[in-house]
């Protein structure tokens, strides 16, 4: 199905998706959501006004307590059913994605979306199996036992890279451990997480547990993450705006989880098998066009293998294809917005001035110059403290910079504020065994770079946030852990008791 979304007709009742109905906003301004490849407007919709954040957080509220109260063999038959509809919806979810994202259909089609589908089937799965210390006589007098409970109404904000996966990371974790959700897509990228919310409608999901703001951050945002019935709020964006929200978070003093910015190492030692290190890179790098916290961002690569891998990068970026996201052949679609592509074209034309560009750093011309395109970059002769080492870009550019001993490369690659992934390319287990203790970041791949799984965990560490989405671990997030202690004895006045009054008896 090369035929694109018809957005404006599937969401003509608006974009807010509250106690199970689609409705307009209310908020007297219009959103145009734009296909970044044409840089035509594909739906105009009404912005969600505080209110309408107020309402869908009620609705989450008045849904919680029933959904709480499922058994997880009831809920996880609904994610079951769910993960049903979202496999049904695939090509429709690809379409929408790669319209309002500008990704390629084919990584649509085999990514986003056959990822989203695999994680509602882990979580059905896990909403049976929430783990607790065995219940046991830790004092000698009583039996205590852990529960985990759902933490009420969670509020979400995904980012406009991964509008689907990024809702499917949100929502499934919560919902399965038995809380209500309200999620606040960002405002130009609505669409897919509209459309998961009408699919776990058909599943079975209760109205009311998940819930779909469209609004700007500082209005619908802000305000869905400082609502006093808001038990705990879920970000994923830059780190700049994470500290907003950590900000307003505590002041109803809710539980945060923040997945932030990156600024991924690649470091490929002598020993590395060159032409994989070469592959990974530039897949790690140019995925979803750069836009992607995980992507490969700085290569480190030891001298003797410095010269031959920037040839070999160069050689293969140049090879790599864009063009229309419909188009099954097209290797690399445009970036979010014209704005963002000038944001990262900015960045390079600055690191021309401490730098060499060995290849790209422009934007297409022709009938690509309607998009937000830019082509594959590859710098090479920057130094540590430059700007495009340390500062996330966000866009199809690869850094890359040479360095000698193990010790310096793995100081390198620690050498940023951020900590969320990074990976090690080399044949020696020993050097790659003490990456992975060594780098600093949530996740650290062993020749490879970006593959994730729903049953392993993705979070960062230092300014890349802090908790973990996927995997049986964000339980962690969305559960908090209670201590029910049961006296075992039967005794009215027992011997500790002496401490606070009277005597041994």
């Amino acid at each position: 199905m090369d035929q694109r979304f018809e957005a404006a007709e599937r969401f003509a009742e608006g974009a807010q998706f509250i106690a199970g109905s689609l409705r307009s906003g209310t908020s007297g301004r219009a959103q145009d959501v734009v296909d970044p490849a044409t840089g035509e407007t594909v739906l105009r919709y009404e912005l969600a006004s505080t209110a309408d954040v107020d309402a869908a957080v009620a609705a989450a509220a008045r849904a919680f307590p029933g959904w709480a109260g499922a058994t997880p063999g009831e809920r996880s038959e609904v994610l079951h059913r769910f993960a049903a509809a979202l496999a049904e919806d695939a090509e429709e979810l690809a379409a929408a994605e790669s319209l309002n994202c500008g990704k390629p259909i084919k990584l649509s089609r085999e990514f986003d979306v056959p990822g989203s589908v695999d994680n509602a089937a882990f979580f059905a799965g896990a909403a049976r199996h929430l783990e607790g210390k065995a219940a046991g006589e830790y004092s000698g007098d009583h039996t205590s036992v852990i529960r985990r409970e759902p933490i009420g109404v969670v509020g979400s904000i995904a980012p406009w890279n991964y509008p689907l996966q990024m809702a499917a990371w949100k929502v499934l974790p919560a919902i399965a451990a038995g809380n209500a959700i309200v999620v606040k897509p960002a405002e130009i990228t609505p669409l897919t997480s509209l459309l998961f919310a009408r699919a776990a409608q058909r599943a079975g999901l209760p109205d009311g547990v998940l819930n779909i703001v469209s609004g700007a951050g500082r209005d619908a945002g802000e305000r869905l993450v400082g609502h006093p019935d808001v038990a705990m709020t879920s970000f994923t964006g830059s780190t700049a705006v994470g500290k907003r929200v950590a900000e307003i978070a505590t002041g109803t003093v809710k539980r945060i989880h923040l997945e932030l910015g990156g600024k991924a190492p690649f470091v490929v030692f002598d020993d590395a098998d060159l032409e994989a290190a070469v592959h990974g890179a530039v897949a790690g790098a140019l995925i979803n066009s750069g836009q992607d916290c995980t992507a490969a961002t700085r290569a480190y690569v030891q001298r003797p293998l410095y010269d031959a891998f920037v040839s070999g990068v160069a050689d293969l970026m140049a090879t790599v294809r864009l063009g229309d996201p419909f188009d099954p052949s097209t290797d690399l679609g445009p970036l979010i917005s014209h704005a963002q592509r000038d944001r990262v074209a900015a960045f390079v034309e600055r690191a021309r001035g401490y730098a060499t560009v060995v290849t790209g750093g422009e934007a297409p011309q022709g009938e690509l110059a309607k998009g937000a395109y830019y082509r594959p970059t590859l710098i090479a002769g920057a130094a540590q403290d430059s700007e495009v080492v340390q500062s996330e870009i966000f866009g199809p550019v690869l850094v890359v910079l040479p360095f000698d001993g193990d010790d310096e490369g793995i100081a390198l690659a620690n050498d940023t504020p951020y900590g969320l992934a990074a990976s090690a390319w080399s044949r020696d287990v020993y050097r790659t065994g003490r990456a992975t203790r060594e780098i600093n970041a949530g996740c650290v791949w062993v020749n490879d770079h970006i593959p994730i799984i729903s049953e392993m965990p993705h979070g960062g560490a230092k300014a890349s946030g802090f908790g973990k989405d996927m995997s049986a671990y964000s339980f962690e997030e969305y559960t908090q852990v209670k201590h029910v202690m049961y006296d075992n004895t039967g005794v009215a006045r027992k011997d500790w008791h002496r401490t606070i009054f009277g005597d041994r008896a």
